[in-house]
């Protein structure tokens, strides 16, 4: 279940959607975040040609084989996955692959990744997960601001 904070974006079946999910930041306890969910939202905004899930080097092999079953492409990184996730999600915005950038994160490390995802014509989408985990810097970057559990 999730709520729009602020909607500009119409579903279209022509658009290519990229969902990055930044594991380590919004996969807590604290949060509840299925990843169904978070990939009903990218498939409710067009066509999915990316569902990744950035993981840490203490990423459980069970929560590997539950992204996986349900559709994601996983990346494990040594250290902190932000750099690896906002690097790729630029370099796919800029080379014309999406024409949607999704993140999933609290992080307001990703700001400028969606503002330059906007400056090339990608439409943009931050996903929060919850009002408490919510950055509104990430979310004003954005096109429109998507909270879970709301």
């Amino acid at each position: 279940m999730f709520d729009r904070v602020r909607t500009r974006l119409e579903p279209d079946e022509t658009s290519t959607v990229g969902l990055f999910v930044d594991g380590p930041n919004i996969l807590r306890d604290e949060f509840d975040v299925d990843l169904d969910d978070l990939r009903e939202v990218a498939t409710g905004l067009g066509r999915t040609g990316i569902l990744r899930l950035y993981l840490d080097e203490h990423a459980t092999p069970g929560l590997i084989q539950a992204a996986e079953a349900r559709g994601f492409e996983v990346v494990v990184t040594s250290g902190d996955v932000d750099v690896k996730l906002a690097v790729d999600a630029t370099a796919l915005a800029t080379d014309g692959t999406l024409d949607v950038l999704v993140i999933a994160s609290r992080d307001t490390d990703f700001k400028p990744a969606l503002e330059h995802a906007g400056r090339v014509g990608v439409e943009t989408v931050a996903i929060a997960p919850g009002s408490y985990g919510r950055s509104d810097a990430l979310g004003n970057a954005a096109d429109e601001a998507i909270t879970l559990g709301e």
